[in-house]
């Protein structure tokens, strides 16, 4: 079996709620030789078929946010192994990654009093077991570096409708969190610390400027060695876009 199967390399995309992430990766996956692996916002909103976990957690925090965020780093990682066995990419690239579960999002509910210390300690005892034993260390994170304020419009333009109860000030507070973890390297534990980061500022609206998004997908080429897709390179879309 090609080893690019059961072992491809890691890149975690992290950012704000409202930052972008599905929309970089979308242009990611169409640019770079990478399988994408998108959040299982389904599965969230699907449990059993029918309850939406997501919903509950912002309508009612301090109830679900132990067992949602639990559920969160579960999923996430039956997601990227079940797309690992049949890549044919050498790179997957994640759309967050169980860290931020954590590091960010976790982290927030116990300081807000939406996990208790028990519900805490073991959402913690949950986590390393899960690290240390099921989930790769990634080879890098991308950070879409956003002020809350543009995450907030962008959160807004799309309406979800689970998202109706977020706040300015909760997108602050994440925002905090990223930078912590992913400027600061606050409290980072394990191999983590060594993982290179790629920050990258993504204020502007990218989704709607080509030449934003060749400068962003370079450098994101460039830091972490990853090819064009052969069918596709970035030469032959520049001279597209003169045609």
């Amino acid at each position: 079996m090609n080893e690019f199967r059961t072992q491809p390399r890691i890149i975690s995309l992290e950012g704000n709620i409202g930052a972008g992430k599905s929309t970089f990766l979308k242009i990611v996956e169409k640019t770079l030789a990478i399988q994408a692996i998108f959040e299982p916002h389904t599965k969230w909103q699907q449990v059993g078929g029918s309850e939406n976990l997501l919903e509950k957690f912002y309508a009612e925090p301090q109830r679900w946010a132990y067992t949602f965020q639990t559920y969160a780093f579960v999923t996430r990682v039956v997601e990227q192994e079940s797309f690992a066995r049949k890549s044919l990419f050498p790179v997957q690239m994640l759309e967050r990654s169980v860290y931020s579960d954590r590091y960010c999002f976790a982290k927030n509910a116990f300081e807000q009093k939406n996990m208790n210390a028990l519900e805490w300690k073991l959402y913690q005892e949950w986590f390393s077991w899960l690290v240390d034993g099921y989930a790769a260390t990634p080879a890098g994170f991308i950070y879409l570096r956003t002020s809350p304020e543009i995450c907030y419009e962008r959160l807004k333009k799309r309406n979800r409708s689970e998202e109706r109860n977020v706040s300015l000030d909760y997108l602050s507070t994440i925002h905090e969190k990223h930078e912590r973890w992913l400027i600061g390297r606050e409290d980072v534990l394990g191999s983590e610390k060594e993982v290179p980061i790629l920050v990258l500022s993504v204020d502007q609206d990218f989704e709607h400027d080509q030449q934003q998004q060749d400068n962003l997908v370079e450098q994101i080429a460039a830091f972490f060695d990853i090819n064009y897709h052969l069918i596709f390179d970035k030469h032959e879309r520049a001279h597209a876009r003169t045609l």
